[in-house]
């Protein structure tokens, strides 16, 4: 299939999810393309006026900006490719969040912003058709804005084009970036999220927690609607389990599950929302306004577009969600080991010459634990200068604050894993079934790991390490990954 773009609102976390995810390609309507062919005609009249001055179209890039160009040399000058701008290497961004950021990039070309010439937005949107896209490296961004990402994706087309004025700043500037990576954030959290919500039912399940803890009048007395969702969900997932529970209150890590599940609804939901508007807004600088009854030619706003405030806010609260669950995951875990609190086997085992012992998976949920607190730290605006010199003295925070989300949420699906493999492995020595809406899921979790029989002598360590790759496979399900 193919998705239409007639305007920037046709850009949003749906269409990412098709275009990203899926594969699909891009197209502009024909009234987009007149839009743009309109734009880009006024556009040319305007620089024609020796008054007007252009940023990157009658003037020098960056440090150069005080050099004038007319004539032969703005079209030499429009002529160059970005290849100054490719200078970070390290490991690639996954594919799908690359084709988000073009994706993104075409919300500045659909309603005539970037007066781009409309056959190169038409190359641009070409790059969605199924090859694969350049790799855009995910370390060494501390530019002003997003012109070292967007050399990398955009600079071999410029190079294999004939660019004309103000196309290759209509690759290379504004914020597509910013808004492709919370909003890739955004949809692998909702995911992340249902396989969490799975998993600590099962260990609610294992350690019998009672009902109280997520009782309905609790969605309504708690006064937060993120947390009544998670009251719900999990309400949903425990329907129909055993009604013998724990006959008092389960431990604290078990009660604030709610909470903390809320709080990650609530960084997810603020994720989206800042991704669904990073993805319709105009950031190219110099922006293009085109023409109206005072403007018969249009005018050109130099701006900070390319600073994308919404995106590294959110993404860092979705780190810190996703550490915070970590400590939970490994909390729950040894409760439900230590016998004299679960009420269970201690830890997990039958007489003395079982050899099921679980007791230090623990110790590497801390481990994970502390990863993800590390990569959750809180994103601000770099305190060196982007480059030492010119114009360019603020740098953008937005790729290392994805980096750093990234790295909590595979952290805590490894920290996840484990508790997923002590739950199964208490309910298996207990003979409990679950409720009927876990039942896939404990399923999923013994098939890539088996429950370990008396007697068994086999290192949990792989078993865990399948179960925390399953988690990631069922999480970018249909991605391209």
């Amino acid at each position: 299939m193919t998705l239409m773009l007639d305007s920037r609102r046709d850009i949003d976390l749906a269409a990412v999810e098709r275009v990203a995810w899926q594969g699909e390609s891009v197209r502009f309507s024909p009234a987009s393309l007149e839009r743009m062919r309109g734009s880009r005609e006024a556009f040319m009249r305007l620089i024609d006026d020796p008054d007007v001055v252009v940023y990157g179209v009658t003037s020098g890039y960056g440090q150069m900006a005080t050099w004038r160009l007319d004539g032969e040399a703005r079209r030499r000058h429009a002529a160059m490719p970005p290849f100054a701008n490719q200078v970070t290497f390290g490991p690639p961004l996954p594919e799908r969040v690359t084709r988000a950021i073009v994706l993104a990039r075409l919300a500045n070309y659909v309603e005539g912003h970037a007066a781009i010439t409309p056959a190169m937005a038409e190359a641009v949107a070409a790059m969605l058709d199924g090859e694969p896209l350049p790799p855009v490296s995910v370390e060494g961004h501390g530019g002003a804005g997003e012109i070292l990402i967007l050399g990398q994706l955009f600079g071999a087309l410029a190079a294999r084009s004939q660019p004309q004025e103000k196309d290759v700043l209509a690759l290379i500037n504004g914020s597509p970036g910013a808004a492709g990576l919370i909003a890739d954030a955004a949809l692998v959290a909702r995911r992340r999220l249902a396989v969490l919500e799975e998993v600590f039912a099962l260990a609610w399940e294992a350690l019998q927690a009672p009902f109280d803890h997520i009782d309905p009048a609790l969605a309504d007395l708690w006064n937060d609607p993120d947390d009544a969702d998670a009251v719900h969900s999990l309400g949903a997932l425990l329907a129909g389990a055993q009604a013998d529970r724990r006959p008092y209150q389960a431990p604290v890590s078990f009660r604030i599950l709610p909470r903390l599940l809320g709080r990650l609804r609530r960084a997810i939901r603020q994720a989206e929302v800042a991704a669904e508007r990073s993805l319709q807004a105009v950031t190219d600088n110099p922006m293009f306004i085109p023409p109206d009854a005072d403007h018969p030619n249009g005018r050109v706003l130099a701006n900070g577009g390319y600073h994308n405030t919404l995106a590294w806010p959110a993404l860092d609260e979705l780190a810190a969600a996703y550490a915070d669950l970590c400590l939970l995951t490994e909390r729950q875990a040894a409760k439900i080991l230590y016998g004299p609190v679960s009420r269970l086997p201690d830890q997990l085992r039958v007489d003395s010459e079982d050899a099921r012992y679980l007791g230090c998976l623990p110790m590497a949920q801390v481990g994970f634990s502390e990863g993800a607190r590390r990569a959750a730290q809180r994103t601000f605006l770099p305190a060196s200068e982007s480059g030492g010199f010119g114009q360019n003295d603020v740098a953008t925070t937005t790729v290392p604050a994805w980096q750093a989300q990234s790295e909590a949420g595979r952290l805590l699906e490894s920290a996840l894993a484990p508790l997923a493999l002590i739950a199964s492995q208490a309910l298996h020595v207990t003979g409990r079934d679950v409720a009927p809406g876990l039942r896939a899921r404990l399923e999923d979790v013994r098939a890539r790991a088996p429950v370990i029989e008396a007697g068994a002598m086999q290192p949990p360590g792989p078993l865990v390490e399948r179960l925390a790759s399953g988690f990631r496979e069922q999480i970018l399900s249909g991605s391209e990954s």
